[in-house]
């Protein structure tokens, strides 16, 4: 029995000790002074039992407060858990006493409290005070100062933890730390002698608990939202936490039955400050998630504003006609905005500012009242034609948008931080039901236009047919026939600039009713669009203004002063004639070519430059008067058109502007839209991308790539000597102006790419559908002009050697003995360099550096390959051979003023070539032929052979020069066996 060792028994009203760590809990020896030190919380990954400390915790934040004491009985760690920190804070959190602002409630609560103990603290029976502490290693389970009622719910809780009752001293909290667990204690402690109250009939709840004097609303609403904060699923501090929550429900109910009540009486006095009150009350004890506020939305509820549709009549905003005429909405907008800015007012000055009742009235407007009539208005739109329904759908959005600016002007009156994007939201959300419609109708109408427009145009070609919007005598202005085509290019690029710049009117009016409203929609747009590049616009004064043949009116088109020139062969200038008949000179210096292009970037700096195609230029069109779409196509005004068919004829500029303008009224009203939030926003930007792919889509396939490739059908067939002019050839002129054609409508797709769209994609992302479709239309358009390019070519040098042939005579390198020595070129020479520098000037300028250097050395190559060829065909000698040079040297000088440097090689030792039919010495003339270093290799021995054979005296020289050249002796070296 020595080894027990003697348990000494616990004095009552024993202050409490410190546990005992979970160790030392059953030691039978006493323990040292650091032991009774409290220990540190357990880390989250120590196991109690089974379960980590993470666990514990996790399970006791959803307990009742009743079973906690329970939970910690189990063992001495989890007793001490059950005082962690950790828990308390989260069931603070839970009750909300911070987050709603009820704290002033709980310093009320404790202020009563305080003057009822000081009333009763002579009544208080005399307390024992211990004056020793003894530990008798079963920790503080007997140290219990609880009341006899709550011992049901805090059975065994330790260390005065869990006493909850009613403090008996004013500042029960003196001593304590302000812990989480502190807090709850002190809410637990003054709160739960108010749920007495709620065991009262319900129809004396409310006033037992705010016996008289009657405490103001506000008041009442904080206790009441404090007592069902306190009697939560979140919270549940006693068992019976439910019923008495279903009873305080009911209580609540009632109180807000007599706020609304008093809510309506003031609002019949005109009372805005009792309102408030009522008001604010109301708020306070509303339980906001789930659910509508029943005072705002009574409030709302007898407004007369929702009961006077009758009197508005959507059908009234289209005329006799079915014509859209939104004057009857603008009234009706007008009444609406007036409401909402009345009683919008009322609310923000009566309501909380966190009730968005502002929000909700307006919600509730524009869906019940500006929604209704949006839809039967569409609806008699949808009626009437695609094209009417779109164009309500922008214009009511546009009318409706007016809500926004009353609801942030209303709003700012109270709280100038209003966030625009929740007045934004309301219309947003009524708009909702018409938008799947409309963005799917806004692409289908986008394709049927650009249909519509492609066939028209395709017919016309079909059918031969010119429309004739001109006088006879009318000249039609074309690019070739200027001075300066890269000047006139500029000039145009600007005057499309300017098209881009005219307002989309979204919301359609009459002219009376809206001075000065610009009616750009539809058909109009095209034709006001096209009046844009009138060039009488570009010079100062033009010679057809005030002529027959010039036109007049707003739409009629003139011609510059420096296209006076004669119509010949279906073409505007006569490229034979020289002087002021000269476009540009070939070899221009560089310095002129560096100052178009500065002027260029000062008209459109954000025109970016093309590898193939120079975007900064941009053609004139050729439009002529027209007072609708269809009459606005290019037309060729000479009476007697060429044989062959006008290859400029098969793309148009109209046509181009046409389908701009059509697709930029579409975008023009997405763009409307372009401001949704989340998916509708993304299926706007989509919308407005798929408008812009849909237009490079029919601009290249339906329009430029049918019309290069007829002409470079009509190209390959065609054939010089069936055709007497020598100095041109047509089609190919033709085609010059269909590159000059197609390159300004890439320019156009390029300034109209940077105005409108550029803004709502990124231009630098090659994944985006735009810029993906936008590189292949100029790939399009690149490979179009390069396949013309190549026929172009075969037409171009088909006609020089037939020229070539067809010029020079037979004798015209074996001229006779005594004839008179010219050292000029031959007729033939001349006419065929007269063709080539005619045509390389037509196409300086629509094209880039790049192409144009190609262009010139495929000239160059092929102009070689013709000339040896023409000179194995002939017979020279020592007087025509004075000729050959003259007119190598012509070529000589013109390869050089392309200034491509590899092809002016090559006809420097074509020119070199020559000389051979000068050397009289046979002698010298095999030395010649042996030198291989003397053409840089461009020509072997053998092929200087192939031409000298072509010497008149090649019989009498032949066996001099062929001993010289292979040291060969018929007589020494043959040996016939």
């Amino acid at each position: 029995m020595d080894k027990f060792a003697t348990l000494e028994p616990v004095r009552l009203y024993n202050a409490p000790t410190p546990a005992l760590p979970a160790s030392n809990r059953f030691s039978f020896h006493k323990p040292s002074a650091p032991s009774l030190a409290r220990s540190h919380a357990p880390a989250p990954f120590q196991v109690i039992g089974r379960l980590p400390v993470d666990v514990h915790i996790h399970i006791l934040t959803f307990l009742a407060i009743p079973d906690i004491p329970a939970y910690a009985r189990c063992s001495r760690a989890l007793g001490n858990l059950a005082r962690d920190e950790r828990v308390w804070e989260a069931r603070w959190k839970a009750f909300g006493v911070d987050a709603h602002k009820l704290g002033d409630v709980l310093d009320a609560l404790e202020e009563k409290v305080k003057v009822q103990n000081a009333l009763d603290r002579g009544h208080a029976p005399p307390t024992l005070t211990a004056t020793e502490s003894l530990d008798d290693d079963f920790g503080d389970f007997a140290s219990v100062g609880a009341n006899a009622d709550e011992m049901g719910d805090f059975v065994g809780g330790g260390s005065g933890g869990f006493s909850l009752s009613t403090p008996r001293t004013p500042s029960f909290l003196n001593g304590q730390s302000k812990t989480f667990r502190a807090l709850y204690i002190r809410a637990h402690s003054l709160l739960k002698p108010l749920t007495s109250a709620l065991s009262a009939p319900p129809h004396a709840v409310l006033s037992n608990l705010f016996p008289s004097p009657t405490p103001p609303l506000r008041s009442q609403a904080h206790t009441l939202r404090l007592l069902s904060r306190f009697l939560s699923s979140d919270v549940k501090p006693l068992r019976n936490w439910d019923s008495l929550g279903s009873a305080l429900r009911a209580a609540i109910d009632r109180f807000e039955d007599s706020l609304l009540t008093a809510f309506d009486v003031a609002d019949g006095k005109n009372d805005e400050s009792a309102m408030r009150e009522a008001a604010e009350a109301s708020w306070e004890v509303w339980d906001g998630p789930g659910a509508e506020w029943e005072l705002g939305k009574v409030w709302a509820e007898k407004l007369e504003i929702f009961y006077e549709q009758s009197k508005w009549k959507p059908l009234d905003n289209f005329t006799k006609d079915s014509e859209l005429d939104f004057t009857a909405m603008d009234e009706f907008m007008a009444e609406i905005l007036a409401a909402l800015e009345e009683h919008g007012s009322r609310a923000v000055r009566v309501f909380p500012p966190d009730a968005d009742v502002l929000i909700s009235f307006a919600d509730r407007l524009a869906n019940e009242i500006v929604g209704e009539y949006i839809a039967s208005l569409l609806t008699r739109a949808r009626e009437i034609s695609n094209e009417a329904f779109l164009k309500a759908t922008a214009a009511s959005f546009k009318e409706a948008w007016r809500m926004v600016d009353v609801i942030v002007k209303v709003a700012s009156a109270r709280d100038s931080s209003f966030p625009k994007t929740k007045a934004e939201d309301v219309v947003y959300r009524m708009f909702e039901p018409n938008m799947d419609e409309y963005l799917d109708e806004e692409v289908e109408f986008v394709k049927q236009s650009f249909e519509m427009t492609c066939r028209s145009w395709e017919k016309q070609l079909s059918e031969h047919k010119v429309p004739a919007t001109t006088t006879p005598n009318a000249e039609t202005a074309r690019f070739l026939g200027s001075h300066n085509p890269a000047q006139v290019k500029r000039t145009v690029l600007a005057s499309f600039t300017d098209v881009l710049l005219l307002p989309v009117t979204i919301v359609p009016r009459t002219v009376g009713k809206a001075v000065g409203a610009a009616i750009t929609t539809g058909s109009t747009a095209a034709v006001q669009g096209i009046a844009m590049l009138n060039p009488q616009r570009w010079g100062a004064t033009a010679s057809g203004a005030n002529t027959p043949g010039g036109g007049q009116g707003p739409f009629a088109f003139g011609r510059m002063p420096s296209w006076n020139a004669s119509v010949k062969d279906g073409y505007v200038r006569d490229f034979e004639k020289s002087g002021d008949a000269t476009l540009f000179d070939i070899g221009a210096d560089e310095d002129e070519e560096t100052e178009e292009t500065n002027e260029e970037s000062e008209v459109e700096s954000s025109t970016t430059t093309r590898s193939s195609l120079t975007a900064s230029v941009t053609d004139v069109s050729s439009s002529t008067p027209a007072t609708s779409v269809d009459s606005t196509r290019v037309a060729t005004t000479n009476p007697n058109p060429p044989a062959f068919d006008n290859l400029d004829l098969l793309l148009s500029l109209d046509i181009a502007l046409e389908l701009i303008h059509a697709d930029r009224e579409s975008m023009k009203r997405a763009e409307t839209f372009s401001g949704y939030p989340g998916t509708y926003g993304h299926r706007v930007r989509d919308t407005i991308e798929e408008i812009f792919v849909l237009l490079l889509q029919a601009l290249g396939e339906r329009h430029i790539k049918p019309g290069f490739e007829t002409a470079i059908q009509q190209m390959k067939a065609y054939k010089p000597a069936e055709h007497e002019e020598t100095k041109s050839v047509a089609p190919l002129l033709q085609f010059f102006e269909l590159v000059h054609i197609g390159d300004t409508m890439q320019s156009m797709i390029q300034v109209y790419f940077d105005k409108e769209l550029a803004p709502h994609i990124d231009r630098h992302d090659f994944l985006n559908t735009v810029v993906r479709e936008k590189k292949h239309f100029e790939d399009l358009l690149d490979d179009c002009v390069a396949g013309g390019l190549n026929a172009a070519t075969d037409a171009l040098m088909n006609q020089v050697e037939h020229i070539i042939q067809k010029l020079t005579k037979p004798r015209e390198y074996y001229p006779p003995e005594d004839s008179p020595l010219e050292l000029g070129p031959t007729e033939g020479c001349r006419e065929a360099i007269k063709c080539l520098q005619m045509h390389c000037q037509l196409l300086k300028g629509s094209t880039s550096k790049e192409v144009l250097e190609v262009f010139y050395q495929e000239v160059g190559i092929r102009l070689i390959a013709i000339l040896q060829k023409h000179l194995k065909r002939q017979i020279i000698s020592l007087n025509g051979g004075f000729q050959v040079i003259a007119d190598l040297n012509a070529y000589h000088a013109f390869i050089s003023s392309l200034r491509v440097a590899s092809i002016a090689s090559e006809f420097a030792y074509l020119k070199m070539l020559g000389h051979v039919y000068v050397v009289e010495d046979a002698k010298d003339l095999a030395q010649i032929v042996r030198d291989v270093t003397r053409y840089g290799g461009a020509y072997r021995p053998e092929d200087i052979y192939e031409f000298i054979q072509r010497r008149s005296d090649w019989k009498k020289i032949e066996k001099t020069v062929d001993k010289t050249m292979y040291n060969l002796s018929f007589k020494e070296d043959c040996v016939v066996c």
